[in-house]
């Protein structure tokens, strides 16, 4: 048995993919095993969305080489797109596998492994031949309903490396959570490029959710990071359904109407300050995350101003925050007034420091609440952790529970560790106490 260990980097959608090959994998009577362990075959599952991306992303394929010298090297994912010519000249890179033959890894490693001639490019292109990952790194199961993006934003070169939208036919998608479920999982993630774009036929992406959350079983559902357009009432509606889960990650990008227009973005501040205030107003704790990214070309002091002052007003519970990157082929890569990196470290450090009052604030804000906990992991110690239905990171030392199970939990006082969690006392014990 070949033992095989798998590298993910990146967005959530990487993650379901890397998901969906690993259990291939484990299917065709391959050992799984920790990236840092020695094997015999290491996929890195790369992203190549800002610099810092690419030089984690040729760090990890390194350090494969590094593990076992005559390991297979199998190098995937957006940097395989954006650099595929650059990646086949080095001498740790066995295969370079574009996005849209992610999933003939499988079958490319069989060939290999047979003294066949492996030759990623004779595989034909296929974004959403994934079978349902019944073994995974998550006690979540992402599912994958769209990739690529017509958005054309200046910063970004995700339609380069993930080519234009296309959407997963709506039966697929539901017969694939119904696997799932059936496999154990107890939440579902719905991941993409750019997700609220969905539209197979008359499905548009409102409809899909509310037909996922009509299946029957007991799972949860959470969208992952969204695209703030094209929103109707019925989208927000929607969270008023016991499945799906009280928290989005809205990607902001800028508070200032001016950065969004050259970022070409498709929604304005004053829309977006109305979604989360929106969300806020239907639903008091929802917890609201988003990315922001500063030092855009030519950002004055002022536009940066306004994007502090969104995000002390939505009160982000999580900010990821991105210090720009120049992305060779894009429009903003032409732009005048590039900015110092001391700008965008200070920047970013402002950022940062709002995030994590506006996390302490938003937890103790749920302090005596209740919370359907999902235990991911427990710990030697006795401990259990997992995420409640918005999204807190929870502790909770309690007899007799499992993993991959859920608990009525009561928020109790906030922990300071390496991150900062919130523990919990089973909410039966809180009654009787």
């Amino acid at each position: 048995m070949k033992k095989i260990a798998f590298k993910t980097l990146g967005c959530r959608l990487n993650q379901y993919e890397t998901d969906a090959l690993a259990s291939r994998f484990h299917s065709g009577s391959y050992e799984i095993v920790d990236f840092n362990e020695s094997a015999d075959i290491y996929v890195v599952n790369t992203c190549t969305v800002t610099n810092q991306s690419d030089q984690k992303s040729r760090q990890t394929i390194n350090q494969a080489k590094r593990l076992n010298e005559n390991a297979m090297v199998v190098v995937t994912g957006c940097m395989a797109n954006n650099y595929k010519e650059s990646l086949l000249e080095s001498k740790a890179i066995d295969f370079v596998v574009d996005n849209e033959r992610k999933t003939s890894i499988f079958s490319l490693v069989e060939k290999h492994f047979r003294g066949e001639v492996a030759d990623p490019e004779g595989f034909d292109h296929d974004v959403f031949s994934y079978e349902a990952a019944y073994k995974t790194f998550h006690t979540r199961s992402m599912i994958k309903i769209q990739d690529g993006c017509d958005n054309f934003c200046t910063f970004c070169i995700i339609p380069k490396v993930r080519g234009r939208a296309i959407s997963r036919p709506a039966k697929e998608i539901l017969n694939n959570i119904r696997e799932v479920i059936d496999y154990g999982f107890k939440e579902v993630v719905l991941t993409g490029v750019n997700i609220g774009r969905y539209q197979d036929e008359e499905v548009n992406f409102e409809l899909l959710v509310e037909q996922i959350l009509n299946l029957p079983g007991d799972f949860r559902l959470r969208i992952s990071s969204i695209e703030p357009d094209g929103f109707s009432d019925r989208f927000f509606e929607l969270f008023a359904h016991p499945k799906l889960t009280p928290h989005l990650h809205l990607c902001l990008q800028s508070g200032a109407e001016s950065i969004l227009l050259k970022m070409r973005r498709m929604y304005t501040a004053k829309q977006f300050r109305q979604m989360g205030e929106k969300l806020k107003a239907l639903y008091p704790d929802f917890n609201l995350t988003t990315d922001i990214i500063v030092g855009f070309p030519g950002e004055t002091q002022e536009e940066f101003d306004q994007t502090v002052q969104l995000a002390n007003e939505l009160q982000f519970s999580h900010i990821h925050t991105f210090k720009y990157s120049v992305r060779t082929g894009t429009r903003a890569e032409r732009m005048p007034d590039q900015l110092s990196e001391k700008q965008k470290n200070q920047r970013s450090e402002v950022v940062r420091q709002i995030s994590d009052h506006n996390k302490r604030a938003y937890y103790n804000r749920m302090i005596g609440k209740h919370q359907r906990m999902l235990i991911e992991r427990i710990g030697s110690d006795g401990v259990a952790r997992g995420y409640g239905e918005n999204y807190i990171p929870i502790r909770l030392k309690a007899k007799n529970v499992t993993r991959n199970t859920f608990v009525d939990v009561v928020l109790s006082h906030l922990h300071e560790g390496k991150e900062l969690e919130v523990c919990a006392v089973l909410a039966s014990d809180h009654i009787n106490a």
